[in-house]
C-alpha cells in the first residue's frame, strides 16, 4: 500500500488506534510500550502484513525533529529545578563527558571489528551515544519506580539534556565522513558554538516565553497551549537558524518555563504530556515503517557485539568516569549505567548520514536500529528487577507517602505546608470546625500513625497529627498557626 493524500488520515488513525491497543496490553507481558509502537510500524511496513511502502528518510527525519521538540519540551516543563539542583553537575557531566566517552568507545570498537573507517566508527558511536529521553521518561513513569536518593531526577535530567551533545557529534562526523577534508580538532569550535548559543538562547527564550504567556490576553483559554507550542518551535528554529543547538534551547527554555508561575500552568503540563505521548507513538511507528527487517537480519551478529559492548562496557565507562568527582554510591552508578536506554532518538539521528549520502549510511542505520531495539528489550524490561536487586527501590510505605506529597504539591497553586501537632498543644481534642481557620485555608489530609485521613469538620485533632495545609498566601498561613497556637 502506498501512502497518498487521500488515505494518509485513514492509515495514520488506524495505526494510532492499533498502537494504543498494543500499549494497553504491554504492562501485562512486561514489554516496554515503545517497543510495541515500533513493532506496529514494522508490521505495517513494506515487508510486513500492512504492505505500506514508506522509504523516505527525509520525511522520517522531519517527523522525528517535530516529535523530539514536543518530547523535550514536555520533559522540561515537568522538571522541578529544586529537585535537580542537588544533582545538576552530575547530570551535566553525564550528558557531556559521558556522551563523549561512550561515543569514542563505540567508535574505536567499530573501527577495530568492521571495515569502517575511524570517522565512520565515530559517527556510529555518536549516533548511539545518548540515552533516549522518550524511552527513559516513558519506562520510568509507566513502571512507577520510586527510587532512593536522587536517582530518578539524575536519570531524567541526563536523558533530557544529552540529546544535544549526540546531535552535534552526529552532524559533525556526518560532515567528516562525507567530505573528509577536515581534521578531528575541527569538532571543538563547533561544539563550543552550538552549546554556548543554544544554552544562552534557551534561557532568553524561556524568559521571553514567561513574559509573553503571562502578559498577552487571549480570548480563549485553549489558545494559551497554542502559544506554548509557538514558543517551543520558535526556540528551536531561531536557535538552529543562528547556528546554535536547537534541542538544547528547547530543553532549557522549557525547564525555565516549568519553574515559573504561568497562567494555566497545569493545563500546559497536562496538554504537553499528551502531545509527548502522541509524538512518541507517531515517531516509533514512523521509524518502524522506515526499516526493512530483512536488512536487519544480515547485520544482527555485528549489531549484537556492538550492543553488548555499549551496555556492559561503553555506557558504564562513561558513567563511572563522569561521576568520579562525586561521592556517589557504587550501586547508584551501576543502576545509572543500566538505564542507558537507546530508543527512537538514535534512529532519527541515523537518518542524517542517509540523507547526506554517506557511503555506509544504510548499514549504519540498520545497526543503530538493531542496537536501539536490543537496548529497549534488555534494559527496558529489566529496570525494576535491577533496581530491586541493587536495593534501590523505596519501601512501599515511603513510596506511598512520596507519591501523595508530590500529587498534593503539583495541584497547589499557592502555599503548601505540613504542620505537626505537639503533644501538649491546646487544640488537641478539638474538632476541625472549632479551629476557625481563615476561609482560604484548607486541611487537605491528616497523617496519623502512618495512615492518611481525609478530614471533615467533625474530625478530632490528636497529638502528633500531621496536617497538610493549603493556603492562598502567607497571611492566611500565619492565621493557621495562630488558630493552632503553634509558633511558625
Amino acid at each position: 500500500m502506498t501512502i497518498t493524500a487521500e488515505n494518509i488520515l485513514l492509515i495514520g488513525s488506524s495505526l494510532l488506534f492499533i498502537s494504543l491497543l498494543a500499549g494497553k496490553t504491554s504492562a501485562k507481558f512486561g514489554v516496554p510500550v515503545l517497543l510495541l509502537f515500533l513493532a506496529v510500524g514494522m508490521l505495517a511496513g513494506s515487508e510486513g502484513l500492512g504492505g505500506i511502502n514508506f522509504d523516505n528518510p527525509k520525511e522520517a527525519q522531519f517527523i522525528g525533529v517535530i516529535a523530539l521538540n514536543f518530547i523535550l519540551f514536555s520533559g522540561g516543563l515537568d522538571t522541578d529545578f529544586k529537585t535537580i539542583k542537588p544533582i545538576l553537575w552530575q547530570g551535566l557531566l553525564l550528558s557531556s563527558v559521558g556522551v563523549l566517552i561512550t561515543a569514542f568507545s563505540i567508535g574505536l570498537l567499530v573501527w577495530l571489528i568492521t571495515d569502517f573507517t575511524i570517522y565512520e566508527g565515530l559517527l556510529l558511536g555518536s549516533i548511539v551515544s545518548s540515552t533516549d529521553s522518550a524511552a527513559v521518561f516513558a519506562i520510568l513513569r509507566s513502571k512507577g519506580l520510586a527510587l532512593k536518593r536522587h536517582l530518578r531526577p539524575t536519570l531524567e535530567l541526563e536523558s533530557g539534556s544529552n540529546d544535544p551533545m549526540a546531535y552535534v557529534l552526529t552532524i559533525v562526523f556526518t560532515g567528516l565522513v562525507v567530505t573528509q577534508d577536515a581534521g578531528l580538532w575541527s569538532v571543538v569550535p563547533i561544539l563550543i558554538k552550538q552549546f554556548l548559543i543554544g544554552g544562552a538562547l534557551g534561557y532568553i527564550f524561556g524568559r521571553f516565553g514567561t513574559y509573553i504567556i503571562n502578559t498577552i490576553k487571549l480570548d480563549f483559554e485553549g489558545l494559551y497551549v497554542v502559544l506554548g507550542i509557538a514558543v517551543m518551535f520558535f526556540s528551536f528554529s531561531a536557535t538552529d537558524f543562528i547556528g546554535g543547538n536547537g534541542f538544547l534551547a528547547v530543553y532549557i527554555a522549557s525547564v525555565y518555563l516549568g519553574n515559573q508561575k504561568l497562567i494555566h500552568k497545569k493545563k500546559y503540563i497536562k496538554s504537553f504530556d499528551s502531545f509527548a505521548w502522541l509524538m512518541q507513538i507517531i515517531l516509533f511507528v514512523t521509524l518502524g515503517l522506515l526499516v526493512f527487517p530483512s536488512q536487519i537480519i544480515t547485520i544482527s551478529g555485528t549489531g549484537l557485539i556492538i550492543s553488548l559492548f555499549l551496555i556492559f562496557v561503553a555506557r558504564p565507562l562513561g558513567v563511572f568516569i563522569s561521576l568520579s568527582p562525586f561521592n556517589e554510591r557504587f550501586t547508584d552508578k551501576l543502576f545509572i549505567s543500566w538505564v542507558g536506554l537507546r530508543g527512537a532518538v538514535p534512529i532519527v539521528f541515523a537518518t542524517y548520514p542517509l540523507i547526506a549520502g554517506a557511503e555506509k549510511a544504510n548499514m549504519i542505520f540498520n545497526l543503530v536500529f538493531f542496537i536501539s531495539v536490543t537496548s529497549v528489550i534488555l534494559q527496558g524490561t529489566s529496570l525494576a528487577l535491577v533496581a530491586k536487586w541493587l536495593n534501590l527501590i523505596l519501601p512501599e510505605n515511603l513510596k506511598r507517602r512520596t507519591q501523595t506529597d508530590l500529587e498534593l504539591q503539583e495541584s497547589i497553586k499557592s502555599i503548601f505546608r505540613e504542620i505537626e501537632i505537639p503533644q501538649n498543644c491546646s487544640v488537641a481534642g478539638m474538632q476541625l470546625y472549632e479551629l476557625k481557620f481563615p476561609k482560604t485555608a484548607l486541611v487537605s489530609l491528616i497523617k496519623r500513625n502512618e495512615k492518611f485521613i481525609v478530614p471533615s469538620g467533625s474530625t478530632v485533632i490528636e497529638p502528633y497529627d500531621k496536617l497538610y495545609i493549603i493556603t492562598e498566601n502567607n497571611n492566611d498561613l500565619k492565621g493557621v498557626f495562630e488558630c493552632l497556637t503553634i509558633e511558625p
